[in-house]
């Protein structure tokens, strides 16, 4: 199933994610990626916790990003998450975040893969959630 969704979500470079030179630390950006989801997802109607708790988790098999410049200590960025499709067991993701001049600094890919919680094994998205993406398939 192909998709057409896409949420912007805002947050503010913290002091803490930064080194001395006041960029932010490479590795934040994989919890800046994981607020995006946690966002699509409650927009389209399905949050993580609802999910766990019916025995479904989702877990991340693969990411890939590109850094193209630095984020800022006390930068404004946009974190725009796209939900791109949905094949099988797998879930894909895309993302941009853009600095407060609007350059984009950082691209990234994201699969996770529904599984059971009990057997932590791969299994179909739960019909609930392919329910709420219909309206979103291109």
């Amino acid at each position: 199933m192909q998709l057409n969704f896409s949420n912007t979500t805002k947050l503010r470079v913290r002091y803490g994610e930064t080194d001395q030179m006041g960029y932010c630390y490479y590795g934040n950006y994989a919890q800046y990626f994981e607020v995006g989801r946690v966002e699509v997802l409650r927009e389209i109607g399905m949050s993580y916790r609802n999910m766990e708790e019916s025995g479904i988790m989702l877990p991340v098999s693969d990411f890939e990003v590109k850094y193209f410049k630095p984020a800022l200590y006390d930068d404004e960025i946009k974190i725009i998450t796209k939900l791109v499709k949905v094949e099988g067991c797998r879930l894909f993701f895309e993302y941009e975040i853009e600095n407060e001049k609007g350059n984009i600094i950082s691209t990234a890919k994201t699969t996770l893969v529904f599984v059971l919680k009990k057997t932590m094994k791969p299994t179909s998205p739960p019909e609930t959630f392919l329910n709420l993406l219909e309206s979103y398939e291109k």
